[in-house]
C-alpha cells in the first residue's frame, strides 16, 4: 500500500463522497436492476447521476479509489459494481494509526 495514492485519493471532495456513500449504499443510491447493494456494490451510472458529472470524469475517480486500494469491483453482465473494500481500508487504517 502506498499511503500518498491514499491520501491523493481522499484528497478530492467528490471521490471522499463517493467513499462516504458506498458506506451505506442503501441510504444513498437507489437499486440498480435489483442488485443488493451491500453484497454487490452501485453501478456507475448511479453515482454519476448522484454527482451530476460526465461518466468519463466518475470513472476516472472510481479509478482512482481502486488503485488507492479503497474499493473494489465486480462485473456483472455489461454493468460494472463498485464498493469499499473494507478489509483494505482496516488495512490502511492501521498503518496511518501505526506510522503517523
Amino acid at each position: 500500500m502506498d499511503p500518498i495514492d491514499v491520501f491523493k485519493a481522499l484528497s478530492n471532495e467528490s471521490r471522499l463522497h463517493i467513499l462516504q456513500w458506498l458506506k451505506e449504499p442503501e441510504n444513498h443510491f437507489v437499486p440498480h436492476e435489483g442488485v443488493d447493494m451491500r453484497k454487490i456494490g452501485v453501478c456507475v451510472s448511479q453515482v454519476t447521476d448522484k454527482l451530476k458529472m460526465t461518466q468519463s470524469t466518475v470513472s476516472q475517480y472510481l479509478s482512482i479509489l481502486q488503485r488507492a486500494g479503497l474499493i473494489r469491483t465486480e462485473r456483472i453482465g455489461k454493468y460494472t459494481y463498485y464498493k469499499r473494500d473494507e478489509e483494505r481500508i482496516k488495512e490502511i487504517a492501521a498503518y496511518f494509526n501505526q506510522n503517523l
